[in-house]
This record gives structure tokens, sequence and C-alpha cells, in this order.
């Protein structure tokens, strides 16, 4: 059990582990604990024993302050990846080995990586798939979508005390994910919060003093990026792109759609179609046999601007 439970530790304080076990008390003595009418019966305390269930059930509230975002970026890659391109393979292979480049330089520390491209492209579950195979021991998501309701001081805070955190990780990885969102980016103006983008600029380039830091961002605007003097804080920008047919295709068939041919005619006059736009038509159009009704998919598809009517 001990071996178990260190692999499960990792990161943990010495207060947090001590704040584990005494969770898997509190589960334990309920268990020795006895319920009756009119009070409480008990059995000997001395006989009380804790189990790997209770450290289990305790695993689930104490979480370290240091660690991996596990839960958040699971969330993030909802659905899993589908691989519908060797271009795709090849971006994800590319970026996942400079990943593993910097972890045995001995002179590079601090790598930062841009995902850009349309709005749905999967960008952000790339990022997550990156952050997760990559076991860094320090692994930190920011969104604006955990941020709602957050001062424009307060989000700087946040960055910057995220950034901190893995400046003292000997190994760490900090996502980024819709940096238009962040920085409070509106068109009409344009607008944006000049604090958190000063935040996230010097964030990008500080140098860890000891460690190694990787910084993965996704953004659905890449020219609005060059506008802020932003884009240059990346070293390394790749391009998430929308699908062609036969990518499309592809998608429908891991999918497990049963009669692609009879919705082929349809993606011939898409347009470039981006992959959650897709995935969430085929679920629309498709029945329990996991067989897609023509008609219905074309509705949607066009409901959902991915049919070129010209």
């Amino acid at each position: 059990m001990l071996p178990t439970l260190a692999g499960e530790t990792k990161n943990f304080s010495g207060a947090e582990i001590e704040g584990l076990v005494k969770s898997a008390a509190s589960y334990a003595f309920q268990r020795h604990v006895t319920a009756e009418a009119g009070g409480m019966k008990t059995g000997k305390l001395e006989e009380m024993q804790l189990e790997m269930r209770d450290f289990e059930r305790a695993l689930t509230e104490v979480k370290p302050a240091f660690g991996v975002s596990s839960e958040d970026l699971d969330i993030c890659l909802r659905g899993g990846i589908i691989e519908y391109s060797p271009a795709q393979r090849e971006m994800m292979a590319s970026a996942s080995g400079l990943i593993g480049q910097l972890q045995s330089s001995e002179h590079t520390c601090l790598l930062t990586m841009l995902l850009e491209g349309e709005a749905g492209t999967g960008k952000t579950a790339i990022a997550a798939t990156l952050a997760l195979k990559s076991n860094f021991p320090f692994v930190k998501l920011i969104s604006p979508n955990a941020l709602i309701g957050v001062s424009e001081t307060g989000k700087a805070s946040h960055i910057a005390r995220v950034f901190d955190d893995a400046h003292k990780s000997p190994l760490s990885m900090v996502v980024i994910d819709d940096l238009e969102r962040l920085l409070e980016y509106v068109r009409i103006g344009p607008r944006f919060s000049n604090l958190v983008l000063q935040t996230l600029l010097t964030c990008l380039k500080k140098q860890p003093k000891h460690g190694k830091l990787v910084v993965l961002a996704t953004s659905s605007s890449v020219g609005v990026l060059e506008q802020l003097e932003m884009l240059e804080g990346f070293n390394v920008t790749y391009s998430v792109p929308t699908l062609e047919k036969e990518e499309a295709l592809t998608v429908l068939n891991a999918l497990g759609a049963s009669n692609t041919a009879a919705i082929e005619p349809c993606l011939r006059t898409s347009k470039g179609m981006p992959i959650k736009k897709l995935l969430l038509v085929a679920e629309m159009s498709m029945d329990s046999s996991r067989k897609v009704d023509p008609a219905r998919f074309a509705t949607t598809m066009q409901s959902a601007g991915l049919l070129d009517v010209h």
C-alpha cells in the first residue's frame, strides 16, 4: 500500500500529507462507528485500521498546491483526440519532441509554443494531450473559464502566481488557453487589458533560475497577438487547420458512422470545417445505430455555416 500511496502523493508537501492522513483517519473512524437508535456505539478504537479505500476517498478531497491540473486538463480532453491526418500526427510529434529535447538540454531552460487556428479546431485538446503526456511534475492550466468574474488585477495576480510556482519546480509546464479571452480583447475599439498583457509578456520572457519551463498557449487570432506584439514571445508556432473532405470522412469513420458514403456528397460542398463543429453536427445527425441521416446532416451543416452555398 505504501508504494502506491507514495506514487499518488507526488508533489504533496509535508503538511498536505498530514492532512491526507487525517482525512483518511476520519473515513476509517466513520467505518468503525456504528449508529444505533438514541446514540452511538463504537468498537474498540485500538482495532481501527486505515485501509487503502480510506486513502482513496481522502485523495479526492486533498489536492497538492503543486502538481498537475489533471482534472482541468481531462475536461479539455473530453472525448479524446481523433487522428485524422499525417500532418496532424507530425505536428504533435514535433511539439512532443521539442518538449523532450528541453528536458535533456544543457543550455535551454525555457520553451514557449503557440497553437493557433480557427475556433473549434481542437487546439485546447492538443495542448492538454501534450501536457498530460509530458509527465512533468508541475503542470498548470490558466484558462479564462476559471477566471470569470475576476477583476483585471486578480487575473494578473493569478497568472503571476502560477508562473512563480512553476519556477520553483525543476520541470514545469504552464498551459495558457484562449489568449484573446484572457486578454479581454474585443474588436470594437479595439480594447484589451494592458495589465494582463504586460503580465503575460513578462512571464513568457522570464527565464527560470534553476529548473526548466514549457509554456504552451492557444490562440484563435494570431493577427491580434501580432498587433499586441505578443507573438514574438513564442519560440515556436504551430497552425492547427480546419478539416478537408477526406479528413472529415476520417473523423466520421472514427466516430463509428456506418454510412459515410451517403453523406460524402454533402462534404464536397463544405468549407473548411473545425473539428468541434463537425463532431457536433455528426452527433446531432446520428441515430442509436450510429447511422447518419443525410438530410439532417446537410441541414445541420448549413445551420452551422459549414456549407459553401455559392
